[in-house]
């Protein structure tokens, strides 16, 4: 439940904010690239951690926790 109200607070933001050019160009933008941002950040580190677990560096219970927590903290990976 948690999931479709962020997903539905966001699409509420956008849509009451979306024709405001001020919001694109200011706020809008700024929160977009920052989340964008993080994304790629998580992206790389599960891409690290599914490395590290090939090369022996990590244990599987090790990894399995280390993308719980990636998982938790993105976007993406969370609704996937």
């Amino acid at each position: 439940m948690k999931r479709y109200s962020a997903v539905l607070l966001v699409i509420a933001v956008i849509t009451l904010a979306g024709c405001s050019a001020k919001f694109w160009g200011g706020v809008g933008g700024g929160a977009i690239s920052a989340g964008a941002a993080y994304e790629i950040n998580s992206a790389k580190e599960m891409k690290r951690i599914d490395k590290d677990l090939s090369d022996g560096i990590i244990d599987q219970n090790e990894y399995d926790i280390r993308k719980d927590q990636i998982e938790r903290m993105s976007l993406y990976y969370h609704f996937k």
